[in-house]
């Protein structure tokens, strides 16, 4: 029971910061997206040296500092067409690569692939958030948290046949289906009751972008499940009491915002 409770209550401090960053102003969007991707970089660079003893933690610093400029550049461009953050990103990775050569180990293609895995994988996506209109942007989440809880309560129902079992064997056909099943049932209902909300999208092309987020959450989830058990780690932190690390959190959305971003430029603004 207290570990229910323990994790309701980190589960509902982590949507009502997303929900007022995404949605309060501008400059919730960029504190929300630096928090996100400080926390998740620091995680990861834990992650992929749990083993190692001496790490060397200027590298975590300097590719925390590349994501943030990647997210701020990102996020400054948009709002004011500035130019300055992706010129100084560009700074970062050179300054990366030339780092790694004062680095006297015998695994420094190792390191900058870690280090740019990490880039490509955390600071890429969750910069692409300042691309995104508000309401989408909340509704996106919706349905991520949606198709986490359908997959959940029809797997533990019906689940029996294994999704993929080499990489998630809890993971089940039926409960992906229930994902998908929330996750639509949702957009119906955004479209039907609330349609201006949502940049006037049209009911058919807000179930398209439902169906999309639940199959690509499915994915990041996977995604990231793959690179614990290539590691040999089960979780990939504990910030998060009751739900592991931020990793384990925003897994499902590494892989849904740009697959989102996709889907609107080809549907909804072309």
């Amino acid at each position: 029971m207290k570990n229910i409770l323990l994790r309701s209550f980190s589960g509902a401090i982590y949507v009502a910061l997303i929900v007022a960053g995404v949605l309060v102003s501008k400059w919730t969007v960029l504190s929300l997206c630096l928090l996100l991707v400080i926390l998740a970089q620091i995680e990861y660079f834990t992650l992929c040296n749990h083993n190692v003893k001496n790490r060397n933690n200027g590298i975590c610093v300097i590719d925390t500092l590349g994501a943030m400029t990647l997210v701020g550049g990102v996020w400054g461009y948009v709002n004011y067409q500035l130019l300055a953050g992706p010129v100084v990103y560009l700074l970062y990775l050179l300054a990366r690569l030339v780092m790694q050569l004062y680095i006297s180990k015998s695994t420094g293609l190792v390191n900058l692939a870690y280090s740019f895995m990490g880039q490509l994988y955390i600071a890429l996506p969750i910069s692409l958030l300042s691309l995104m209109n508000q309401h989408i942007a909340l509704a996106m989440f919706i349905f991520i948290w949606l198709n986490d809880t359908g997959a959940f309560l029809v797997g533990c129902s019906i689940g029996r046949h294994p999704l993929f079992p080499r990489i998630s064997p809890k993971k089940s056909w039926e409960g992906f289906w229930g994902g998908i099943v929330f996750c639509i049932a949702a957009a119906l209902l955004f479209g039907t009751f609330w349609p201006g909300y949502f940049m006037d999208m049209p009911i058919g092309k807000l179930v398209g972008m439902a169906l999309t987020v639940s199959i690509f959450a499915t994915w990041g989830d996977l995604v990231e499940s793959m690179i614990k058990r290539t590691l040999n780690v089960k979780d990939s932190g504990n910030i998060m009491p009751g739900h592991g690390g931020i990793l384990d959190r925003i897994d499902s959305l590494l892989c849904v915002l740009p697959a989102t971003l996709c889907y609107l430029f080809f549907t909804v603004y072309l």
